[in-house]
């Protein structure tokens, strides 16, 4: 009896034991497993939609278009985080800052990417990500009149600011809803003084052209900002500095977005490692060949157009009843906007017509750019005519004809009969046709007896039109519809 009560006493002092041992696990695991499944969640609610929606703003460095090609170090860091995370991009584009942080407080968009200080005052109404890079903020002000005739530099600098107590009794103006506002609140009650401080509906960019202009005497950027500007506004000086620290700059997400956040921060973390990123970072704010980029007409931001042959494009794209963006879009995937262009099959100029077609339309490889376009913009219209029985709604339509500009047109109404066999709708162009277009190098598919043309390397057309349809919705963003408008 006695040894019994022994042998049960021994069990459980050895079960306390090892749970004793346990239990400080707990705590450990339990935050990582909630960690992993919001991970999991959010990302999938993202996957399942397909895209990452991203507010950014649009300036000389973040986004913007060169002959063409959308552009930005923001622009790029977000390819590379939407690439890694499987999804596609959609950029808004917000220039006024209260709107773009009224898109993160109302849950419109995933992510707001721009060059965002993080603050703790910010921090009750937003999440941030690890900080991307760090900046000062500078003061910008208009050199003064015939500073290259001076004989010294201490005579420049003479009439220039350079300590922020002589701001007082000035009028400085600053982007709305910027940061900027509380730094230079900040010296006026460390000072005592009585800087006048504007709050305007304009981008830091546009500030300072008004500056360079003489339109107002001051205004406040970070300054990896002020360095890109200077390139191009030769008459400011950026060397005042405003404060004697940096501030983080960071991308922003709506609250409860932890799972993102958790799949950004692990990205960035790896990213700011490589030689990408480093790439990136030099491409914008340390390569002189910006100054050439932000002065060229062609530069979205400055010029405000697309390419050489705007007013062509405009002028043909009306024929076929088409966003001129668009048409410059498929041209510039055509050709690069290069009119001497020649592909290793033949096709030739800004629409890569391949000869036997040009011919019909009474152009040859040493046409001038305008018999090209309209050439072009003909069979544009002939495709378009022979689809419009098949598909009634226009916009949809112009998918349709965008691949069989590529692929040709009998290729396209096989993917329409693959479509309509398996239940899907012939009339709508994604996650329909395009996808029995893209299967088309598929013996299921290319051998099936409602195909009548045979194989065909699907992927081409596929990404022939997505693509064009991506940069035509950078071209809407950056680019207005009026191309004598400049920005």
């Amino acid at each position: 009896m006695i040894r019994g009560f022994l042998k049960f006493i021994i069990t459980i002092f050895i079960i306390g034991l090892f749970t004793a041992c346990e239990a400080p696990s707990t705590p450990i695991t339990e935050p990582v497993q909630e960690e992993i499944t919001l991970k999991e969640n959010h990302l999938n609610k993202i996957r399942e939609r397909g895209k990452l929606t991203v507010s950014t703003d649009y300036n000389s460095h973040g986004y913007f278009i060169y002959r063409g090609t959308p552009m930005g170090f923001q622009f790029e860091l977000l390819n590379s985080f939407a690439e890694y995370i499987g999804v596609k991009l959609e950029i808004s584009v917000r220039n006024d800052l209260d709107e773009a942080l009224e898109d993160i407080s109302n849950n419109q968009c995933d992510l707001l990417a721009m060059d965002l200080a993080i603050t703790s005052e910010r921090r009750k109404n937003m999440l941030f990500s690890k900080p991307i890079y760090k900046s000062r903020q500078v003061l910008v002000q208009k050199m003064p009149n015939n500073w290259r005739r001076m004989q010294t530099w201490d005579e420049i600098e003479s009439h220039l600011i350079r300590d922020a107590i002589d701001l007082q009794g000035k009028t400085v103006h600053i982007q709305k809803g910027s940061v900027f506002y509380n730094r230079l609140n900040h010296i006026n009650i460390e000072t005592g003084g009585d800087i006048n401080i504007i709050e305007d509906d304009l981008s830091v960019d546009e500030l300072i052209e008004k500056v360079e202009n003489g339109e107002i005497e001051y205004t406040v950027c970070d300054n990896h900002v002020g360095a890109i500007n200077k390139k191009y506004h030769k008459n400011i000086d950026i060397e005042t500095l405003l404060g004697a620290y940096s501030q983080n700059l960071a991308w922003a997400l709506p609250l409860g977005s932890d799972s993102l956040l958790i799949e950004i921060n692990d990205w960035l973390k790896e990213y700011k490692k490589s030689k990408e990123f480093y790439y990136v970072y030099n491409k914008y704010f340390k390569n002189s060949r910006t100054t050439m980029m932000a002065k060229s007409e062609y530069n979205s931001h400055k010029g405000g157009k697309i390419s050489p042959y705007d007013e062509l494009i405009k002028k043909y794209s009306d024929d076929i009843n088409w966003d001129w963006r668009l048409l410059a879009s498929l041209i510039y995937q055509e050709s690069k906007f290069d009119p001497a262009a020649e592909s290793w099959s033949g096709a030739f100029g800004l629409m890569q017509m391949m000869p036997q077609t040009a011919e019909q339309y009474g152009v040859s490889d040493s046409s001038t750019p305008s018999s090209q376009i309209a050439a072009g913009a003909r069979y544009i219209k002939l495709i378009d005519r022979q689809l419009e029985p098949l598909v009634s709604d226009s916009n949809e339509r112009k998918k349709f004809v965008m691949a069989s500009y590529n692929a040709g047109l009998a290729h396209v109404l096989d993917a329409r009969r693959l479509a309509e066999k398996y239940n899907k709708d012939p009339e709508i162009w994604n996650n329909n046709v395009d996808y029995y277009l893209l299967n088309k190098s598929n013996p299921k598919y290319y051998k099936d007896t409602v195909v009548y043309y045979g194989y065909c390397r699907g992927s081409e057309p596929y990404k022939y039109v997505n693509e064009i349809y991506d940069r035509y919705q950078h071209y809407t963003n950056l680019i207005k519809d009026t191309i004598s408008q400049s920005h």
